[in-house]
């Protein structure tokens, strides 16, 4: 028999998702395009990754206690409508030949704000959405379609706008945001968390969000091993496009580039389909285990061919690997938190995990600079097979007592 439904606000949840990452995937290809057309030096173009990642080390915090005071759904909105003027003003700097390094850094950085406050508030609205015993069915499906949009249609569309002119592409991840503001605008009801006892203060808020994490031996684990692994792909991440798009190793053109991009979504949409049955099968920790080899194995790759097709499965792999490891860790702890805390907690978890990202960044474009891409490639392999040590605190047995003792498991 087939399961009921999740929901008409889960269905518009998913179509703003759809929207809001269909305008990702087309910047995720136009602003690499934009930049290396402005400077090819690995430290300077790894640095744009750098800024739009920084704000997660300085404004998560604030970002999480705020999710748990206002309507999630409304700042979710809000962030779009920014994201969409924001971007809308740098396409036509880019139409009027006026796209400068230091504007496209003053982007990043904004726009990296905005997902800071968005993504916080889209974890943490989940719950309400759906039923505990279903949220790794819920996410996997969530995942699906963002993987769908972020790389299938996103890169590609984003590759052959930009061949048709470079504004193009960022006008179409505008519109984009503007069709998932409106999208959010119409779930219905309120996505503010309940409230009790006296007002207190922002800086209170985010020191008990701190210490709910930090006293969580589970969770505390689970941000550093993402913390780690992140550092390790954004080494590779910030400088893959001087590797991959003319003239670097690969050769590829700007639409080429953006199709690259749709391997790691076959990857991601076949591991949100398979996440929650291996979650069965197998069991958590197994898969969780299996992410962490298969995506050190797939970023050593590069270091050893330029290739097309190895380059492409390895993308297959980590994406398979990604959406494993987010349905299962996202669900535990929408799970595990309670509701009046799940934005700061989100907030505080992506510190540890997210935080690094602007790190890997430089560590990345540094490396690079100074021995070489493919230098850099092998030390994000290496460092990534370092998450393998959490294992020893993430166990099965950690996450269903921890479950348990909620009463909210699987």
């Amino acid at each position: 028999m087939a399961r009921p439904s999740l929901g008409s606000s889960y269905r518009r949840l998913v179509a703003a998702s759809a929207a809001s990452n269909l305008a990702d995937g087309v910047f995720l290809v136009a602003l690499p395009l934009l930049t290396v057309r402005v400077t090819t030096s690995p430290v300077l173009v790894a640095g744009v990754a750098l800024a739009q990642r920084l704000p997660w080390l300085l404004v998560a915090l604030p970002a999480g206690a705020l999710a748990d005071r206002l309507d999630r759904r409304r700042t979710m909105v809000r962030v779009n409508l920014i994201r969409a003027g924001v971007i809308g003003a740098l396409a036509g700097a880019v139409a009027a030949d006026a796209a400068t390094l230091p504007l496209i850094y003053a982007a990043a950085i904004v726009l990296g704000v905005g997902e800071t406050f968005f993504d916080t508030a889209a974890q943490s609205v989940m719950p309400t959405v759906v039923d505990p015993g279903r949220l790794s069915e819920a996410n996997g499906r969530l995942y699906g379609v963002e993987l769908v949009a972020n790389q299938f249609v996103g890169p590609p569309l984003g590759g052959a706008l930009a061949a048709a002119g470079l504004a193009l592409a960022f006008i179409g991840s505008a519109g984009a945001y503007l069709l998932a503001a409106g999208g959010l605008a119409l779930m219905a009801g309120s996505f503010r968390p309940a409230r009790s006892g006296p007002p207190t203060r922002l800086r209170a808020d985010i020191a008990e969000g701190l210490r709910f994490l930090w006293s969580h031996r589970l969770l505390r684990t689970l941000g550093l091993m993402l913390g780690m692994s992140n550092l390790a792909f954004a080494a590779q991440g910030a400088i893959f496009v001087l590797f991959a798009a003319e003239p670097g190793p690969m050769g590829l053109s700007e639409a080429g580039y953006g199709l690259l991009f749709t391997a790691g979504a076959a990857g991601g949409l076949a591991g949100s389909w398979l996440a929650a049955p291996a979650e069965r099968i197998l069991g958590r920790g197994r898969v969780l285990t299996l992410s962490i080899v298969a995506g050190s194995v797939a970023l050593a790759v590069p270091v050893v061919t330029a290739a097309f097709v190895p380059v492409a499965l390895a993308g297959t792999v980590i994406g398979v690997g990604m959406v494993c490891w987010n349905v299962v860790t996202v669900s535990l702890r929408q799970r595990i938190t309670p509701d009046h805390l799940l934005g700061r907690l989100n907030a505080g978890y992506r510190l540890l995990g997210w935080g690094t990202i602007p790190i890997g960044a430089a560590l990345g474009g540094l490396v690079a600079e100074t021995a070489g891409l493919r230098t850099a490639f092998a030390v994000s392999a290496v460092l990534n097979t370092t998450v393998l040590l959490g294992r020893f605190v993430v166990t099965d047995r950690a996450m269903a007592d921890a479950e348990a003792a909620t009463g909210k498991a699987a």
